[in-house]
Protein backbone atom coordinates (compact mmCIF):
# COMPACT_ATOMS: atom_id res chain seq x y z
CA UNK A 1 0.00 0.00 0.00
CA UNK A 2 1.23 3.50 -0.78
CA UNK A 3 1.81 6.13 1.86
CA UNK A 4 -0.93 8.63 1.26
CA UNK A 5 0.03 12.18 2.16
CA UNK A 6 -2.23 13.55 4.82
CA UNK A 7 -2.66 16.86 6.43
CA UNK A 8 -1.68 16.88 10.10
CA UNK A 9 -2.69 19.45 12.66
CA UNK A 10 -0.28 21.41 14.81
CA UNK A 11 -1.01 19.24 17.86
CA UNK A 12 -0.21 16.03 15.94
CA UNK A 13 2.94 17.56 14.48
CA UNK A 14 4.03 18.82 17.90
CA UNK A 15 3.90 15.20 19.10
CA UNK A 16 6.05 14.09 16.19
CA UNK A 17 8.55 16.96 16.34
CA UNK A 18 8.98 17.23 20.11
CA UNK A 19 6.95 20.36 20.79
CA UNK A 20 4.89 23.18 19.42
CA UNK A 21 7.22 25.61 17.66
CA UNK A 22 6.92 28.18 14.90
CA UNK A 23 8.18 25.48 12.53
CA UNK A 24 5.34 23.15 13.59
CA UNK A 25 2.79 25.92 13.15
CA UNK A 26 4.02 26.58 9.60
CA UNK A 27 4.23 22.88 8.81
CA UNK A 28 0.60 22.38 9.84
CA UNK A 29 -0.38 24.61 6.91
CA UNK A 30 1.20 22.21 4.39
CA UNK A 31 -0.73 19.50 2.54
CA UNK A 32 1.94 16.82 3.08
CA UNK A 33 3.85 18.01 6.15
CA UNK A 34 6.14 15.03 6.63
CA UNK A 35 7.26 15.10 3.00
CA UNK A 36 7.77 18.86 3.13
CA UNK A 37 9.36 19.13 6.60
CA UNK A 38 13.02 19.14 5.61
CA UNK A 39 12.51 21.65 2.80
CA UNK A 40 10.62 23.96 5.14
CA UNK A 41 13.36 23.71 7.77
CA UNK A 42 15.91 24.75 5.14
CA UNK A 43 13.88 27.90 4.40
CA UNK A 44 13.56 29.00 8.02
CA UNK A 45 15.79 31.54 9.72
CA UNK A 46 18.39 29.92 11.96
CA UNK A 47 16.60 31.14 15.08
CA UNK A 48 13.56 29.03 14.17
CA UNK A 49 15.69 26.03 13.21
CA UNK A 50 17.32 26.15 16.65
CA UNK A 51 13.92 26.52 18.31
CA UNK A 52 12.77 23.34 16.51
CA UNK A 53 15.86 21.42 17.68
CA UNK A 54 15.54 22.67 21.24
CA UNK A 55 11.94 21.42 21.50
CA UNK A 56 13.32 17.88 21.94
CA UNK A 57 14.42 16.64 25.36
CA UNK A 58 18.14 16.03 25.80
CA UNK A 59 19.30 12.49 25.13
CA UNK A 60 19.68 10.68 28.43
CA UNK A 61 17.33 13.01 30.32
CA UNK A 62 15.66 11.28 33.22
CA UNK A 63 12.22 12.85 32.82
CA UNK A 64 10.99 11.96 29.37
CA UNK A 65 7.63 11.53 27.72
CA UNK A 66 6.57 7.92 27.20
CA UNK A 67 7.48 8.17 23.53
CA UNK A 68 10.96 9.61 24.13
CA UNK A 69 11.66 7.15 26.94
CA UNK A 70 10.76 4.18 24.71
CA UNK A 71 12.89 5.52 21.86
CA UNK A 72 15.93 6.07 24.06
CA UNK A 73 15.86 2.59 25.55
CA UNK A 74 16.18 1.56 29.16
CA UNK A 75 19.89 2.01 29.78
CA UNK A 76 19.86 3.65 33.21
CA UNK A 77 23.51 3.09 34.09
CA UNK A 78 24.42 6.12 36.24
CA UNK A 79 27.85 6.39 34.60
CA UNK A 80 26.28 6.48 31.12
CA UNK A 81 23.69 9.03 32.19
CA UNK A 82 26.37 11.22 33.80
CA UNK A 83 28.52 11.05 30.67
CA UNK A 84 25.57 11.94 28.44
CA UNK A 85 24.70 14.89 30.69
CA UNK A 86 28.31 16.10 30.49
CA UNK A 87 28.46 15.67 26.70
CA UNK A 88 25.04 17.29 26.19
CA UNK A 89 26.16 20.33 28.17
CA UNK A 90 29.40 20.57 26.17
CA UNK A 91 27.48 20.21 22.91
CA UNK A 92 24.93 22.89 23.76
CA UNK A 93 27.69 25.23 24.91
CA UNK A 94 29.73 24.66 21.73
CA UNK A 95 26.91 24.79 19.18
CA UNK A 96 24.11 26.73 20.87
CA UNK A 97 21.41 24.12 20.33
CA UNK A 98 20.41 20.67 21.51
CA UNK A 99 22.06 17.48 20.26
CA UNK A 100 19.62 15.37 18.25
CA UNK A 101 20.15 11.87 16.99
CA UNK A 102 17.70 9.30 15.67
CA UNK A 103 18.24 6.77 18.43
CA UNK A 104 16.19 4.03 16.76
CA UNK A 105 15.85 2.23 20.10
CA UNK A 106 19.61 1.90 20.64
CA UNK A 107 20.67 1.90 24.29
CA UNK A 108 22.00 5.21 25.56
CA UNK A 109 25.53 3.83 25.97
CA UNK A 110 25.68 3.45 22.16
CA UNK A 111 24.94 7.16 21.76
CA UNK A 112 27.95 8.28 23.81
CA UNK A 113 30.52 7.70 21.02
CA UNK A 114 28.17 9.30 18.48
CA UNK A 115 27.92 12.42 20.61
CA UNK A 116 31.68 12.46 21.23
CA UNK A 117 32.35 12.28 17.48
CA UNK A 118 29.81 14.95 16.61
CA UNK A 119 31.38 17.36 19.09
CA UNK A 120 34.40 17.45 16.74
CA UNK A 121 32.35 18.76 13.80
CA UNK A 122 31.59 22.30 12.71
CA UNK A 123 28.50 24.17 13.83
CA UNK A 124 27.21 24.25 10.25
CA UNK A 125 27.59 20.48 9.91
CA UNK A 126 25.82 19.95 13.20
CA UNK A 127 22.94 22.25 12.40
CA UNK A 128 22.33 20.39 9.12
CA UNK A 129 22.70 16.99 10.80
CA UNK A 130 20.43 17.98 13.67
CA UNK A 131 17.69 19.10 11.28
CA UNK A 132 18.01 15.85 9.31
CA UNK A 133 17.76 13.88 12.56
CA UNK A 134 14.72 15.90 13.66
CA UNK A 135 12.87 14.89 10.51
CA UNK A 136 14.01 11.25 10.75
CA UNK A 137 12.68 11.06 14.33
CA UNK A 138 9.34 12.57 13.33
CA UNK A 139 8.92 10.24 10.34
CA UNK A 140 9.70 7.23 12.52
CA UNK A 141 7.18 8.39 15.11
CA UNK A 142 4.56 8.83 12.39
CA UNK A 143 5.20 5.30 11.09
CA UNK A 144 4.94 3.89 14.60
CA UNK A 145 1.69 5.77 15.18
CA UNK A 146 0.21 4.66 11.86
CA UNK A 147 1.37 1.07 12.26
Amino acid sequence: MHDVPRKLGAAELAELFGGRTRFVERLAERDDPLAEARALLAELPEEEQVEALNAHPPIGATRLSGRSAAEQGSDDDPAVLARLAELNAAYEERFGFRFLVFVDRRPRREIVPVLEERLRRTREEELETGLDELVAIARDRARATAG
